[in-house]
């Protein structure tokens, strides 16, 4: 026996779709021990009284008792609704004895034209095993999100007003990606539901974490710039190498300039950095905050607290990853150019 609570505006963290083609006219899904049927357009609907009790007495519409006609009737502990329309959706509750025996959830596919992008903004850090997407729209109540057809759990969390998900993936790092991504987000409004599917390659939405300014070294009349990758960044960092962008400030004038050589004017006074894949052009990190440059010991200048162990070279040069893994339209950026300042 199935007891429903009446509430149902949830966020779903399980994972089960409706990716298989519609061989009859309803499709009944079970999430955290609610069942749902999602109508598409259909003239004729079953829907089940989960119970083994020998008698059902009545059918409940959200409270109200349901009044059999030639659209609406029983058969068995079933109740079979024909020609469904807006005032027919709802909660369905069956009732013996004065119990509630089980309750299912009858929504309408929503009509609303646009893709998935205006919805929803996915990114991955790195190429490891899982991404995030977030939806910002309050028209939803109820939103779930899954890759494939069989997809696994994802976990899910609100962040002023913005619902968040991880989603994992089996895709390997290192091998040549030739599959897309599916990825599948409804959502409810009241008792209407919206679908939309997309798909894409892991490397569209890849997007770094902010690097890390390790230290600034004066060479002759200039200044070298170490920088290394965000800790979130897939390993070994030769094999998935970033470029960097530095943006500084230079000393007379104020002037804020861009170089994507880690030698910059020894002159300045703050700089930041940004990052992004260097093969594949992905979309650049957050740009670091502002750090400020002091001059120390030993020609060398502070632009960070240093860290401790041995401090990698951060300048760009060559990757030794296999040129059929990844995109090839590696572009090289040499030189400076000056940006305003807004």
């Amino acid at each position: 026996m199935l007891q429903v609570s009446d509430a149902y505006f949830f966020h779903f963290v399980c994972c089960i779709f409706l990716n298989q083609h519609f061989k009859s006219h309803t499709n009944n899904n079970k999430i955290n021990g609610k069942k749902h049927i999602f109508l598409y357009f259909i003239d004729l609907v079953t829907l089940t009284c989960n119970t083994q009790a020998e008698k059902v007495d009545s059918w409940t519409l959200d409270g109200e008792e349901v009044e059999f006609d030639s659209y609406v009737r029983m058969e068995g502990p079933n109740l079979k609704v024909s020609e469904v329309d807006a005032p027919m959706l709802g909660k369905y509750s069956c009732w013996s004895g004065g119990k509630m025996l089980s309750s299912t959830y009858l929504f309408q596919e929503l009509e609303e034209e646009g893709d998935l992008d205006s919805l929803l903004s996915c990114r991955a850090k790195s190429y490891d095993c899982n991404f995030t997407c977030s939806l910002k729209d309050s028209r939803f109540t109820a939103v779930r999100l899954g890759l494939g057809q069989d997809c696994s759990s994802s976990s899910s969390s609100s962040h002023d007003g913005e619902l968040q998900f991880v989603l994992p993936h089996s895709l390997s790092p290192y091998a040549e990606e030739s599959t897309m991504l599916e990825l599948t987000a409804e959502a409810i409004n009241m008792y209407y539901i919206l679908r939309r599917t997309k798909t894409f390659y892991l490397r569209d939405i890849i997007q770094p974490d902010s690097p890390e300014i390790v230290r600034c070294e004066e060479v002759g009349e200039q200044l070298n710039v170490s920088v290394d990758p965000p800790p979130s960044w897939s390993t070994p960092h030769s094999f998935f190498s970033l470029e960097y962008e530095i943006q500084y400030e230079l000393k007379d004038d104020g002037t804020i300039e861009n170089s994507f050589s880690t030698l910059i004017p020894r002159k300045i006074n703050r700089l930041r950095v940004r990052s992004r894949d260097s093969l594949v052009l992905s979309a650049w990190s957050q740009w670091t905050a502002w750090q400020n440059v002091r001059k120390g010991k030993k020609n060398r200048h502070r632009c960070k607290k240093r860290h401790q162990g041995d401090l990698q070279d951060s300048t760009p040069g060559s990757s030794d990853r296999l040129k059929t893994k990844r995109r090839k339209h590696k572009k090289k950026k040499k030189g400076l150019f000056k940006q305003n300042e807004h």
